[in-house]
C-alpha cells in the first residue's frame, strides 16, 4: 500500500460538551482528532494547522464565539476554501440550517444522530475534497505548461532575430527580465502609471518581439562590424516601423493585449524622451511606457554585451553613461528605478536571469489561480504560502520586530508567535479595542491614535508611520509603528484589514553584529560613519527635494583637555555619552554621524520651528559625565535657504559651527550670509 494512504486524516471537532466531543471521536477513530472547546480555541488552531485538517466538524452554540462566528472568520482567512466544514447541531431550524450553507459549510448533520452516517458523510466529504484537490493539481499543471509553451514560442521566435543579428540569445531573456525588474519598481515608486501584475508580464512577455523587425534588414547592414554610413544608418532605422507593420499584418490577433503590446514597443522603443529619437520624434509621455521601459533594458543589455563592432563595457560603466546622457534621454523616473535595482540588474548580468524568468512564470500562475477562487486550495498554493508563514515567522524573531495583522469583520489581532511572548499577550486577540490587557500593554490613547492615523490612509497611500512611548516610568521607551491597509476592490470608504510591525527607535545603533554594520557605522559610538552618512544624506534629499533640512555639525568644546587630564580610555567614554545623548534626542528618519575625532554630524527633516528642535537637541547634549563637563558647539545650515546641495550644506554648518567657535564656545548658530566667508577667511590668515 502506498504510504501516503497509511497518514491519518486530521479532524477537528469543536463543540462546547466534553461529551460530546467524545462521542464524536469514538465514532472517527480511524482519523487523527484535534479539539477545540469554544470557536475562539478553534480559530487558534486553525490558524496554526489549516493546511493540515482534511475537516472540522462545528457545533453552533458555544460560549466566547459560536459556531457561527468559526465559519465567518474561516470565510475571511479563506480557510473556508480549504478545508470543509460539517456542522453538527440541535438546532435544526430552517432559517440556522440556511445560515450555515450561506456561511459555507459543506453538510449539516441535526442531533441526534446515527453513529454510522456521520461516520460516512464525514468520509464522503473528506473524499471529495480529496478528489477536487487532485484536479486543481492537474489545472495547475495544465496553466503552468500553457505558459511554458507561450513563452517558449516568443524565445524562438525572438532568437531567429537574435542569430541573424549576431547577437547572444541571452539578449532577449535580459531584455524580458530587466525589463520586469524596471516596471515592477516603477509601480511601486509611482501612481503614475496603472500597471498591474498581469499587465508587467504581459509587457515583459511582449519585449522579446522588440527587434523582431531585423528580419527585414539586409546582413550587411545588420552585421557590418564598422560604422553605418548615413544611408545605412536610415534603412537599418526602419527595423522599427517594419516589426511594427508586420505584427499589424497578423489579423486574427489583433485584438489580443499581447499584440497591442508588441506593436507599441516595436515601433517605439527607440523614441527618446526628449523628442530626438526615432520613427516618429515623439517626446516625454507621448512615448507608452511600456516602449520606455525596454528601451531602457535594451540599451543597458547592449552596453554590458559585446557586439560585432564593439567590445562589452562593464555594469558601473553602462550605468554611469546612461546616467551622464550618453545613450540618449529617458524618463527621470525609470532612471531613479535604475539606481534603486542596480544591485539586481548586477545578478542578471552575472547569469541569474532565468531565475527571474522562472519566478515570473510562477507569479503568473499565481495570478491565474488567484482569480478562480475555485482553484485556491491548490497544494502547491498551500505548500508555498506555509513556507512564506515560516519563513515569515522566522525573520519576525530574528529582526527582534513585533509582527501583527488586523482584520475588521470579526475584529480580531493577531501577533507573530514572537511578539505574542515578547509582549506577554495572546497571539490572537479578539475585538481588541475591548481587550483590558492589550490596552494596559500599549495604552487606551496610543491606540487610538494609531486607529486614527489608520482611518486617514487610502488606496492610494495606504501605508502609516507612526511613534509612541511604550513601558512604565522606569522603562519607557520609544517605539516605531509601520503598517499597511488592505481594501477591499467594492468599498472605497474604509480598509478591510491592515498588518504592520513595531520596533524600539534606536534599535538599528544598538545592535552592530555583522560586517554590513560594521562598514557602515562607527565602531566606537555605534553612529554612522562619514561616507555612510554621505550616501544616506544626498540619496534623502533627491527622494524628497520638495522637504526643508538642516544640516547640524558639531564638536565638543575642549575635548583635548578630558583626553590630556583623565586619558584617551575617558575620553572614549565621553563620546559615547554624547551619542548617547544625541540618539536619545532624534528620531529615527534622522540621521546622526561620528565624522572623525569629535566632530559629529545630524541631518534632519523638519516642517517648522527648527530652533525648538535644535534647542531640544543642544541642551540635551551638554550635559555632566563624571567631573567632566560636556560643552557643544553647533553649526546649521538650511536646505531651504541654498537647496539640496550635500557638499554646500556641509560648508556652510562648518562656517556657523566656526561662528559659534569665535563666540565663546558652548552654543549654536545658524547660519546667515554674514558668516559665508569666515572659513575663507581664517585660511588666508593662516
Amino acid at each position: 500500500m502506498d504510504n501516503h494512504l497509511k497518514i491519518k486524516k486530521k479532524i477537528l471537532i469543536v463543540d462546547d460538551s466534553e461529551m460530546n466531543r467524545m462521542i464524536l471521536s469514538d465514532i472517527l477513530e480511524e482519523f487523527e482528532i484535534f479539539e477545540a472547546k469554544d470557536g475562539l480555541e478553534a480559530i487558534k488552531i486553525l490558524q496554526k494547522m489549516s493546511r493540515d485538517l482534511s475537516l472540522v466538524l462545528l457545533d453552533i452554540v458555544m460560549p466566547s464565539m459560536d459556531g457561527f462566528g468559526v465559519l465567518e472568520v474561516m470565510n475571511k482567512r479563506h480557510w473556508i476554501e480549504d478545508v470543509p466544514v460539517v456542522m453538527i447541531s440541535a438546532e435544526s431550524s430552517s432559517s440556522v440550517i440556511e445560515k450555515a450553507y450561506e456561511l459555507g459549510v459543506t453538510d449539516f448533520i441535526s442531533r441526534p444522530f446515527a453513529s454510522s452516517i456521520v461516520y460516512r458523510r464525514v468520509n464522503n466529504t473528506i473524499m471529495l475534497y480529496a478528489k477536487q484537490k487532485k484536479l486543481v493539481g492537474m489545472v495547475t499543471d495544465q496553466i503552468y505548461e500553457n505558459e511554458r509553451r507561450s513563452r517558449l514560442m516568443v524565445a524562438i521566435l525572438s532568437h531567429i532575430v537574435e542569430f541573424r543579428n549576431g547577437e547572444s540569445g541571452a539578449h532577449v531573456l535580459h531584455v524580458q527580465v530587466l525589463t520586469d525588474l524596471f516596471l515592477k519598481r516603477l509601480v511601486n515608486k509611482t501612481n503614475q502609471y496603472q500597471l498591474d501584475t498581469a499587465q508587467i508580464s504581459l509587457i515583459s512577455m511582449a519585449s522579446a518581439l522588440h527587434d523582431i523587425g531585423k528580419i527585414g534588414i539586409p546582413d550587411h547592414i545588420l552585421n557590418k562590424p564598422g560604422k553605418y554610413t548615413d544611408e545605412e544608418f536610415a534603412i537599418m532605422k526602419t527595423h522599427s516601423d517594419l516589426g511594427a507593420k508586420m505584427l499589424a499584418e497578423i489579423t486574427e490577433y489583433r485584438d489580443e493585449e499581447l499584440m497591442h503590446r508588441a506593436i507599441e514597443i516595436c515601433h517605439y522603443h527607440h523614441e527618446r524622451y526628449d523628442g530626438k529619437g526615432y520613427p516618429d520624434g515623439l517626446k516625454g509621455e507621448e512615448i507608452p511606457i511600456s516602449a520606455q521601459v525596454v528601451s531602457l533594458a535594451d540599451v543597458y543589455d547592449a552596453l554590458t554585451s559585446e557586439r560585432v563592432y564593439k567590445k562589452a563595457f562593464s555594469h558601473e560603466k553602462a550605468i554611469e553613461m546612461i546616467l551622464n546622457g550618453e545613450c540618449g534621454a529617458f524618463n527621470p523616473l525609470l532612471l531613479e528605478c535604475l539606481k534603486d535595482v542596480e544591485d539586481e540588474m548586477k545578478n542578471i548580468r552575472q547569469g541569474n536571469a532565468l531565475h527571474h524568468g522562472i519566478d515570473k512564470e510562477i507569479t503568473k500562475i499565481a495570478d491565474t489561480l488567484h482569480h478562480h477562487e475555485e482553484l485556491s486550495s491548490a497544494d502547491r498554493a498551500i505548500e508555498l504560502l506555509e513556507y512564506e508563514r515560516k519563513k515569515y515567522e522566522f525573520f519576525a524573531a530574528m529582526s527582534q520586530e513585533i509582527q501583527f495583522e488586523y482584520i475588521d469583520k470579526p475584529p480580531m489581532l493577531t501577533f507573530s508567535r514572537w511578539g505574542s511572548e515578547k509582549l506577554n499577550l495572546e497571539e490572537t486577540i479578539m475585538n481588541p479595542m475591548n481587550d483590558e490587557k492589550l490596552i494596559e500593554c500599549f495604552g487606551k490613547e496610543n491606540l487610538l491614535k494609531f486607529i486614527h492615523e489608520l482611518n486617514k490612509t487610502t488606496k492610494q497611500k495606504p501605508v502609516v508611520q507612526f511613534e509612541f512611548e511604550m513601558g512604565d516610568n522606569e522603562h519607557k521607551r520609544w517605539k516605531k509603528v509601520i503598517a499597511q491597509t488592505i481594501w477591499s476592490s467594492d468599498d472605497t470608504s474604509r480598509y478591510i484589514k491592515f498588518f504592520g510591525k513595531i520596533m524600539d527607535v534606536h534599535e538599528q545603533y544598538t545592535e552592530l553584529t555583522n560586517l554590513k554594520q560594521l562598514s557602515s557605522h562607527d565602531g566606537l559610538t555605534g553612529l554612522y560613519n562619514r561616507q555612510m552618512a554621505e550616501h544616506m544624506i544626498i540619496e534623502k534629499m533627491n527622494m524628497r527635494p520638495e522637504s526643508q533640512f538642516a544640516f547640524i555639525t558639531f564638536d565638543i568644546d575642549n575635548f583635548k583637555c578630558a583626553n590630556d587630564q583623565y586619558g584617551h580610555m575617558f575620553g572614549d567614554k565621553v563620546l559615547k555619552q554624547v551619542s548617547k545623548n544625541l540618539l536619545a534626542s532624534i528620531r529615527s528618519d534622522d540621521i546622526a554621524a561620528r565624522v572623525g575625532g569629535d566632530e559629529f554630524v545630524l541631518f534632519l527633516e523638519y516642517k517648522s520651528s527648527l530652533e525648538k528642535i535644535v534647542d531640544r537637541i543642544f541642551n540635551n547634549l551638554n550635559t555632566q559625565y563624571k567631573d567632566f563637563q560636556i560643552s557643544i558647539s553647533m553649526g546649521i545650515a538650511k536646505s531651504i535657504d541654498i537647496g539640496n546641495d550635500y557638499q554646500l550644506l556641509y560648508h556652510l554648518a562648518d562656517c556657523a559651527l566656526y561662528t559659534a567657535k569665535q563666540s565663546g564656545k558652548g552654543c549654536y548658530c545658524m547660519y546667515d550670509e554674514s558668516m559665508k566667508d569666515a572659513l575663507l577667511e581664517t585660511a588666508m590668515e593662516e
